[in-house]
């Protein structure tokens, strides 16, 4: 898969910027993980202060897509942990974004794969299953849908309705 710039995929793409078609989230992530840039199509998880949903995706084969979590925004506990991103990256998946919080953040940093998330937290979340799968998303003042294209690098995070040419 091409490594992607996001600035120069929005200097590139301004008309797409203006039909909406690719969005900036806001800038409101820490960047973990070896793999600082990262991108492929979005799988989408609604939860709060819970992680088992998590677990389960990661436990699937990635085949380069990006799990992206809304965890509320979270900052009273992690929804994420090393031994998932470990699980994930062995599974091939290529990134994960969570709007909430994640934790073993050393563990985590000698992964390849990418992980950007609001910040880290000790406390480790709820077991209960409770979520939603596959639902559209808002995260970082954008709506992110089930099977839309995502890229991130140090610049920031950009998602697209389809996969962009590069």
């Amino acid at each position: 898969m091409a490594l992607v710039a996001t600035a120069e995929v929005c200097d590139a793409n301004s008309h797409l910027i203006r039909e909406g078609e690719l969005r900036a989230l806001q800038p409101i992530f820490q960047i973990y993980g070896r793999r600082q840039v990262f991108s492929g199509p979005v799988v989408t998880l609604k939860v709060f202060e819970d992680n088992v949903l998590i677990r389960e995706f990661l436990e699937e084969k990635g085949n380069g897509r990006v799990l992206v979590v809304d965890g509320g925004g979270s900052l009273r506990c992690a929804i994420l942990g090393g031994n998932p991103v470990q699980q994930a990256q062995n599974n091939g998946w290529s990134g994960i974004v969570v709007n909430g919080c994640i934790r073993d953040v050393d563990e985590m940093n000698g992964c390849d794969i990418g992980v950007r998330a609001i910040n880290s937290h000790p406390m480790k979340a709820n077991k209960k299953g409770i979520g939603e799968k596959n639902v559209p998303v808002n995260i970082a003042g954008t709506r992110i849908c089930d099977g839309e294209w995502l890229y991130a690098d140090t610049d920031g995070i950009l998602v697209s309705r389809s996969e962009l040419s590069v």
